[in-house]
């Protein structure tokens, strides 16, 4: 038991030091502020998807300019390095002066283009997050179970179980077959099944996602008294 609480404690310890490391953000300056004022030290990585998909929201009925500005989009992100990245965004937006364009795809590139050290500060991180879509899907899973329930009905506090509730059942529900990984732990029984629990800790309890989630919950007894 004392190594599996080490375990949960080492890799909370490790969470958190990347938590404080690297922040990856839209470009919302409210949420940017939000996240140097709890955590002073942090890096923030300016999401680059963000930016396409901004843009994208404008035209989409325009299939042939919406290929178009995709394509050279997508060429900027995978600028080998920061010169390289600025000079195809610098191209870009003297492309875009040329070019009969929606008003306010023209304002997205010219913020895009005012923000290119924020964008470049990627590439003083090796292997970063340059995009935020990961947190993305979590949040959007969360945003649909809210909204089918009309959101919360109660206290702060049944709405903060509620949400305990939703995290749980995430990061121990099994992934699909095409999602999961082999865990070491299992390839001589030839199983692939695995949870974002198993992923961040390298073990788990019961190969029933349920029982796992029911053990690791489970404190091995113990209990507060308040």
């Amino acid at each position: 038991m004392f190594k599996n609480k080490g375990l949960f404690l080492f890799n909370l310890q490790s969470a958190i030091y990347i938590l404080q490391s690297l922040v990856n953000t839209d470009g919302w300056e409210s949420t940017q502020n939000a996240w140097k004022k709890l955590f002073p030290n942090i890096s923030l990585i300016l999401c680059f998807l963000h930016l396409i998909i901004g843009i994208k929201d404008h035209i989409r009925r325009d299939k042939v300019l919406l290929k178009s500005l995709s394509d050279k989009l997508w060429n900027i992100y995978k600028g080998s390095n920061k010169r390289q990245f600025s000079q195809r965004l610098r191209r870009f937006w003297e492309w875009s002066m040329k070019e009969i364009l929606p008003s306010k795809v023209r304002s997205k590139i010219e913020k895009a283009k005012a923000n290119s050290q924020e964008y470049q500060q990627a590439y003083n991180h090796s292997k970063c997050y340059r995009t935020s879509n990961q947190i993305d899907r979590l949040m959007n899973y969360q945003d649909r179970i809210l909204y089918q329930m009309q959101y919360f009905h109660g206290s702060i506090d049944s709405a903060r179980l509620f949400l305990r509730a939703i995290a749980l059942l995430w990061n121990f529900h099994p992934l699909s077959q095409k999602a999961s990984v082999k865990c070491t732990s299992a390839k001589d029984l030839g199983l692939s099944r695995s949870s974002p629990f198993e992923n961040i800790n390298s073990f788990y309890y019961s190969y029933n996602w349920l029982e796992n989630l029911l053990i690791a919950g489970s404190m091995n007894g113990y209990r507060t008294t308040t």
